[in-house]
């Protein structure tokens, strides 16, 4: 039964059994998420803006403006995390497995965690280390002008965001090496 009306489908499930309905979908949304963080930055400031940071005593202005620019640095790392991560992507298939969508869903926790970590760490703490030191218990009104209302002022926070950002880095990290374990360990005991 090789005539054309049996396997007309063919094309389509080699598609999805090489694992590219998986990787290059998944690629455009690392380009997506790159293209976020970029924006991100403008975002923040529009935020701002709208929430009268301007009309605000001048170390609040002096704050934000310093705080920003953190934020366009992690914009710009951020952009970088997912821009690179989007070429080592076709690298998560093996034609020896039978495995397409798993390590493909891996890589994006991964990165995901890879991202939001550093986000998360760099950001929040430059945030509530600034707020606590020049705002005292007016930080928390500045973090709500940013849009930002998650990162609180204080010592607990400056200590803490860093350890959160570690923490989602490593826990995604191990998630996503644990789905590549049992796809390993699959494809070692199916060729015995």
């Amino acid at each position: 039964m090789e005539n054309k009306f049996f396997t007309f489908i063919k094309p389509y499930l080699n598609f999805i059994d090489e694992g590219r309905m998986f990787r290059e979908p998944f690629r455009w949304v690392y380009i997506l998420f790159a293209a976020v963080n970029l924006i991100m930055p403008l975002y923040v400031f529009y935020q701002a803006v709208d929430n009268g940071i301007f009309r605000a005593p001048a170390k609040y202005i002096t704050i934000f403006i310093v705080v920003w620019l953190i934020i366009g640095f992690a914009g710009w790392v951020s952009f970088q995390i997912w821009w690179n991560r989007k070429d080592k992507i076709k690298d998560t298939f093996s034609e020896s497995s039978d495995f397409a969508a798993t390590p493909v869903f891996s890589h994006f926790i991964q990165t995901l965690g890879e991202w939001s970590g550093t986000w998360i760490g760099l950001v929040g703490f430059t945030i509530a280390l600034l707020s606590t030191l020049l705002l005292g218990n007016d930080g928390r009104g500045f973090t709500r002008m940013l849009g930002m209302d998650f990162i609180s002022s204080g010592i607990a926070s400056i200590i803490l965001m860093p350890l959160y950002g570690f923490l989602i880095i490593i826990v995604t990290r191990v998630l996503a090496e644990q789905m590549k374990v049992l796809i390993g360990i699959y494809n070692n005991t199916k060729k015995r």
